[in-house]
């Protein structure tokens, strides 16, 4: 460790002194090797209930596949099975299993609700609110995200935690890995506000100026300065909403259960306007309890981690939950993108509990408001779950964590099996329709070759199929109507019918776009295509008709081609394969009728629709406050000293340079400045990359602002 180094771990910074940032807490962190297994900090097992509950789960899905390719080897065997037809029978196995397993885990979930099965781990909902001991992180990773929006949920949450009595529990930190020179110095100054309106000082805000390894590094980073000072740390997302008394709760169950290392909530989609996000919204509140429960119900506390709205042991986070960097070039090696199913397998691995909790309520998120922004943020995760093939291998990871892990791998590449499945029905089709059948094959033979189908049969088995699809549905719109609270929450029982009704027609016609886009995504990864970083899209009616005509065009060109090719062999397999085909022609009509604005909030209603919580109200009235004007980063700066004064005192201390190492586009930027007769000629002549190096730098700043505003 050099001089300078070694001075900046000793000194306090600037940031400090002045109440910015905490004093430093230093944690250590070191990346966990996939290839060696740590000693086990807990010897805990989920025991004997759980893997009952196991065996259940996975003897029913075994029962279902077995039956249903039985079926299907009766439809394809008569006169032989083909080549064509021995890989339909291969991808109708293994989609069947998935969707069994699916079923299995939704029926156990419709059960455990209505026995009334408590969470794994044991949390009172209902009971007063508990005294807590320890201290807790509330973590915000942010990147390039309106900074106004951010704040007024950061700040509806921190008035509800004072609500609770308990503020002093919680410190809040804002992380920015923001490059947006301008959205930088947006949340420095709302950051201020922030911290003015809500009367704390409990209430930080660090920028990463090198974002490194991107959200998970931002919280390694953040656990690496001031980890060792906090007991827990609760992960938000930049749409996160959690009300103080779960915060409290959460946080009351962590310091009663020092075998667990993580407790996932069950967001719940709030706010969506346009169509799609009401879908989304809606189809997550009736089905996502049911699902959830059911999976809470044979996780044990071999749980998952979804990267938002779960509480986290620090200690268990930092000595086991460091990430490797994989071998390899992007977009598989690398950085690991789908951080937290990883997080939660290697603090599993070191036997930590990783539990899921579906009767605490409280937690809330949103979405993406069109399918192009959902496409596009489900490629990000495709990417990511798609590198966890790279950790499969693993030694000492708990087999339930693989099989997280497989099933993230599976949630996409399920997508392109699907579309394959198809094709090769269709060829199959038109194969049986041009192709001259043989009816005397070569060799004695008493009788003819005769081809035989049995469609009663091949009926029964899409009946079959669609009905392991269906019931979930069906099974949690049951619970809702067999529920009073929940029953009213969503307007009524035949309102409820009604509304599942419209979104299965609506969901049927979206998916085969999203197989389209998701099978697309997994053929560009596997080419070596990074996904990069890019900007969440969240606010709705952003997307364009040009960009809605340029992304929906492929599936609308599969679909043509489908209808053609199905309606060249006959008029029954069009209408067979109408529900794929009107999806994917239809598919532009309907990216324009789902992300518009304003619909379907009159039928898609939600419990939080009709009874708000607190948190959320508070959310919507300060979201509805006047927006603070916006100003270029360094007009901004310069207008106004105490943001300049809190920017500068929030830089980190300059790392000394070797020689020959030069910031080229910082020496660029100090030489048009130099070069400048008044502050706006400097700043105009500044590129996007230049004017970041700027904000970087004090001296140049403070060199910058001293120029005359104009010109004499």
């Amino acid at each position: 460790m050099d001089a300078v180094a070694a001075e900046t771990m000793r000194a306090p910074r600037r940031a400090e002194i002045n109440g910015l940032l905490p004093p430093e807490a230093p944690l250590a962190m070191q990346p966990s090797p996939l290839h060696h297994v740590p000693a086990a900090a807990q010897a805990i097992t989920s025991g004997p209930r759980i893997a009952f509950r196991r065996m259940l789960i996975f003897a029913g899905t075994a029962a279902l596949t077995l039956a249903g390719c039985t079926r299907m080897y009766e439809v394809v065997e008569v006169g032989g099975v083909t080549v064509l037809e021995g890989m339909v029978l291969v991808l109708f196995s293994i989609l069947l299993a998935w969707i069994a397993f699916a079923f299995a885990s939704a029926l156990a979930g419709f059960c455990a609700m209505f026995a009334r099965r408590r969470d794994t781990i044991a949390i009172d909902v209902e009971g007063p609110l508990p005294g807590l001991s320890s201290r807790t992180a509330m973590l915000l990773p942010t990147y390039n995200e309106d900074p106004h929006a951010v704040m007024v949920r950061l700040r509806a949450m921190i008035e509800s935690v004072a609500e609770t009595g308990q503020a002093e529990r919680f410190d809040w930190f804002l992380l920015s890995d923001t490059t947006d020179p301008d959205i930088w110095i947006g949340e420095e100054a709302a950051f201020l506000a922030l911290r003015e309106a809500c009367g704390t000082d409990r209430v930080f805000y660090r920028h990463r100026a090198d974002n490194v390894a991107r959200k998970a590094g931002n919280i390694a980073e953040w656990v690496r300065r001031f980890g060792a000072a906090y007991d827990h740390m609760i992960i938000l997302d930049a749409d996160s909403l959690m009300s103080g008394a779960t915060v409290v709760r959460l946080a009351h169950a962590m310091e009663h259960a020092p075998q667990a290392a993580l407790i996932q909530t069950l967001p719940v989609i709030v706010n969506g306007t346009s169509l799609f996000a009401r879908l989304q919204q809606f189809a997550g509140r009736l089905y996502g309890p049911v699902i959830a429960a059911g999976n809470a119900w044979w996780y044990g506390a071999e749980g998952n981690y979804w990267g938002h709205n779960a509480i986290i042991r620090i200690a268990a986070f930092a000595q086991d939950a460091a990430l490797p960097e994989l071998r390899g070039r992007k977009p598989f090696g690398g950085h690991i993108l789908s951080h937290d199913f990883i997080e939660a397998a290697l603090m599993r691995r070191a036997g930590w509990g990783i539990y899921m909790t579906v009767d605490l309520d409280g937690s809330y998120e949103e979405v993406p408001p069109s399918l192009i922004d959902h496409a596009a943020r489900d490629r990000r995760w495709c990417q990511g779950n798609l590198q966890h093939l790279a950790v499969l291998p693993a030694r000492g990871l708990h087999w339930v964590s693989r099989l997280h892990l497989l099933i993230g791998i599976g949630a996409y590449i399920t997508a392109p099996l699907w579309f394959t499945f198809l094709v090769l029905g269709i060829l199959i089709s038109l194969q049986a329709n041009f192709v001259r059948p043989e009816y005397f094959p070569k060799g004695f033979a008493l009788f003819p070759s005769w081809p035989a189908q049995d469609p009663v049969l091949a009926a029964q088995v899409f009946a079959a199929t669609l009905g392991l699809l269906m019931v979930p549905k069906l099974l949690a719109c049951l619970a809702a109507l067999f529920t009073p609270a929940r029953r009213r929450g969503f307007g009524g029982g035949l309102r409820l019918c009604v509304a599942v009704l419209a979104e299965t027609v609506l969901a049927a016609l979206i998916a085969p776009s999203m197989m389209i886009f998701q099978s697309v995504a997994v053929i560009e990864i596997l080419l070596g295509r990074d996904a990069g970083w890019q900007v969440q899209r969240r606010s709705d009616g952003g997307v364009s008709r040009q960009e809605i005509y340029r992304k929906f065009a492929l599936p609308t060109l599969c679909g043509l081609a489908m209808a053609a090719s199905a309606y060249a062999v006959s008029l029954p397999l069009l209408a067979w394969m109408s529900p794929v085909i009107a999806g994917l022609v239809l598919s532009i009509p309907i990216g324009l009728l789902t992300g518009g604005r304003g619909t379907g909030a009159g039928l898609f209603v939600t419990p939080e629709d009709r009874r708000p919580p607190r948190v959320l109200i508070r959310a919507r009235e300060l979201a509805g406050e006047p927006e603070p004007r916006r100003e270029a980063a360094l007009v901004a700066l310069q207008r106004n000293a105490e943001l300049r004064r809190q920017h500068v005192d929030a830089l980190p201390v300059p790392r000394r340079r070797e020689p020959g190492d030069i910031d080229v586009e910082l020496t660029t930027a100090k030489a048009r400045i130099a070069d400048a007769a008044c502050f706006s000629d400097a700043i105009d002549f500044l590129s996007r990359r230049e004017t970041l190096a700027v904000l970087n730098d004090r001296t140049t700043i403070e060199r910058l602002v001293k120029l005359p505003a104009s010109e004499a």
